[in-house]
């Protein structure tokens, strides 16, 4: 198999993160990972493009000399993800280049393995506002070399996020925003707040993913949302803090 070369995006997060990703599977020599990881909060979309052309040219790399764009797909940030998904389709369509959509949430799950290299189980939960996660059960499937989906990703309260039935670490910043609303945390061997989507892994799930042979046209890309509004009625917005109220209240008695 030859080398793979990637530009990889993601701006699901407050974070504007660009990589260039370059691995030649016959080589023992690990990738070559440039990268940009700018806290740039909402305005993602003024940075994204200078930080690809500083990586590419920290990397000595023209954009034709990808085999392929990577992005954040989702879920994450509505606006980020609309950002890495238009830039993507964008680059790709001026360069000729096929896209490759990578999960925000399985991102986090290689974040966490490559900070704790044994890990085997990952609960994944991501922080997604309005009094809600995202979150997902990754599986490390030794003998594929890759993760396997034990939960999809799902968008619920954080007290209705299910632990692993086996050991597990958690990754994301739910556990940060919820604290003691997450139960599952607590079953954790360790919380990893800090794995967290980025380029980077965004970048070596597409590797793996472009050499199955599953990129795909950039007409074809589109960002993944799990919640299909934005904003809660006052209605709703009332009923979540009545149930809030009433949790707390059976908490203290």
């Amino acid at each position: 198999m030859s080398s793979i070369t990637l530009l990889a995006l993601d701006t699901s997060t407050e974070f504007c993160s660009v990589a260039v990703y370059r691995h030649d599977p016959a080589s023992d020599a690990p990738a070559l990972v440039v990268e940009r990881h700018l806290d740039t909060g909402p305005v993602s979309s003024t940075h994204i493009l200078p930080a690809a052309r500083d990586v590419l040219r920290e990397a000595g790399l023209a954009l034709a000399d990808c085999d392929a764009i990577a992005f954040g797909a989702g879920p994450g940030s509505f606006t980020g993800l609309r950002t890495a998904c238009g830039v993507a389709q964008g680059l790709a369509f001026g360069a000729g280049l096929p896209v490759v959509p990578v999960g925000t949430l399985l991102a986090c799950a290689e974040a966490a393995r490559a900070t704790h290299v044994d890990t085997q189980r990952v609960l994944v939960a991501l922080d997604a506002r309005m009094n809600e996660a995202y979150w997902a059960d990754y599986v490390w499937d030794a003998a594929a070399g890759d993760w396997r989906e034990a939960q999809a990703p799902s968008l619920d309260a954080a007290e209705l996020v299910r632990a692993p039935d086996a050991a597990f670490v958690v990754a994301g910043n739910a556990a940060v925003a919820f604290g003691d609303r997450l139960i599952a945390a607590q079953q954790a061997q360790a919380v990893l707040a800090d794995a967290m989507p980025r380029a980077r892994y965004v970048a070596t799930l597409a590797a793996r993913a472009f050499a199955r042979g599953e990129a795909i046209a950039a007409d074809q890309a589109m960002p993944v949302y799990i919640r299909n509004k934005v904003a809660q009625t006052t209605a709703e917005r009332e009923a979540i803090k009545q149930a809030a109220a009433q949790a707390d209240g059976k908490g203290a008695s």
